[in-house]
């Protein structure tokens, strides 16, 4: 399965999350640093839903860029 990935600079790192997984969070230095963290985040919550017998969202999000005149 394939889930959309949001990647936000802050000051002093990159946070990112997944839409369709509430609570799978992960930071880094870099972007491949927080995307890495982020599919390891991903594996350890998917194996938590499983042990507890929760299902696993199915990937719904999507993205799209909109411009506003400026």
């Amino acid at each position: 399965m394939e889930y959309l990935v949001i990647i936000e600079k802050t000051d002093k790192n990159y946070s990112a999350y997944l839409p369709d997984i509430p609570g799978c969070v992960a930071t880094g230095n870099t972007k491949e640093e927080v995307i890495k963290n982020l599919k390891e985040a991903l594996l350890l919550h998917v194996e938590g839903l499983r042990e507890d017998g929760l299902p696993i969202p199915e990937p719904v999000a999507q993205s799209v860029y909109v411009f506003a005149p400026i």
